[in-house]
């Protein structure tokens, strides 16, 4: 069992677990510092990939990425398995713990009986820690919760090769050894994060960056005319709502720790210009939330102005994301 650690309750599943597992390793870099270093913002809009019936729209980089592009930041050696067979993926799981690793999974929430029943849905990237087993149960660090929780083994089994779109596979993952971190340059790897997140959001582009929110932007003026009717256009705004707030931290939320990491960017680079850049990115999270609002209040009481309005609303929001990302570039 390992005990070496602490537990957080943290915004987002990814960026939350790799904090954790490099405090136990005796770095301390908040969730927001981890989501930065890895420049893990984004929107994607892909019309061709559907949730649901509806295009696939995401506020942050594909699963794993977190993991992967810290841990080769910081020049950590880490392990990561997955697993063809479930009795091998637990055997593995098990051998781990009996070294006394904590160890990340991916998972499905569906099958985590620890969540309400109204928190459970089928996605199956969720990540935890698991850090030590009794008897039947799996002691579990997941930083949706305030506190540790346990699992039984059945259950963490269904969830760890639940089938469907991101399967995990059991996937498994932990620091081989204890990293050495005395010569990181965090200055540099900082304004190197940054400057490529710049690019990423001002890529040339129409279903990234703020070419994609545009792009989204007109798809939503283009309701006016949509042949498919009005109960087609209250799905598609509310599936646009739920995959910026409900899906994951969403569209305010990653922007709100992004600003965070701009400010302690600020200090770790003795550079104004990020504190300014991280005031300026609040204020977009805060429009991404009334963006949501704008949507559900089409939903409820759709008109043709409506759809304008919110269309020219989300424009606005691209045109400040340009403006800030040219300066961060």
């Amino acid at each position: 069992m390992n005990n070496n650690f602490p537990h957080q309750h943290t915004a987002h599943c990814e960026s939350g677990v790799m904090s954790t597992l490099l405090k136990s390793q005796g770095l301390d870099f908040n969730e927001a510092m981890v989501f930065g270093l890895a420049s893990a913002l984004t929107f994607v809009y892909l019309p061709l990939i559907k949730v649901s019936g509806m295009p696939l729209i995401s506020y942050r980089m594909p699963p794993k990425h977190i993991i992967k592009t810290v841990s080769k930041m910081l020049k950590v050696r880490l392990k990561m398995q997955k697993f063809s067979n479930e009795k091998a993926g637990q055997t593995a799981l098990d051998q781990a713990l009996s070294e006394g690793r904590l160890v990340g999974l991916q998972t499905s929430v569906f099958w985590l009986p620890y969540f309400p029943p109204e928190m459970r849905f089928h996605f199956n990237a969720h990540n935890l820690l698991v850090y030590g087993k009794e008897q039947d149960d799996y002691l579990i660090s997941d930083p949706v919760f305030e506190t540790v929780q346990r699992c039984a083994t059945q259950d963490l089994q269904k969830a760890r090769f639940a089938k469907g779109a991101l399967a995990a596979k059991g996937l498994m993952y932990y620091f081989e050894q204890t990293p050495d971190f005395t010569q990181i340059d965090l200055p540099n790897l900082v304004r190197k994060a940054i400057r490529k997140q710049a690019k990423q959001m001002l890529a040339p582009l129409f279903f990234v960056g703020v070419k994609g929110i545009r792009t989204v932007a007109k798809s939503i003026e283009n309701l006016t005319a949509c042949k498919k009717g009005e109960k087609y256009n209250r799905l598609y705004l509310g599936h646009i709502v739920r995959m910026q707030e409900e899906i994951g931290t969403g569209g305010a939320g990653f922007r709100y720790l992004y600003a965070y990491f701009l400010e302690q960017a600020a200090e770790i680079c003795q550079e104004p210009k990020f504190k300014q850049a991280s005031e300026q990115m609040t204020i977009i999270g805060d429009q991404w939330r009334e963006f949501a609002t704008l949507c559900v209040k089409q939903c409820r009481k759709p008109t043709v102005e409506g759809y304008k309005e919110v269309a020219e609303f989300l424009r606005g929001i691209a045109e400040r994301e340009r403006l800030l990302w040219m300066m961060l570039k």
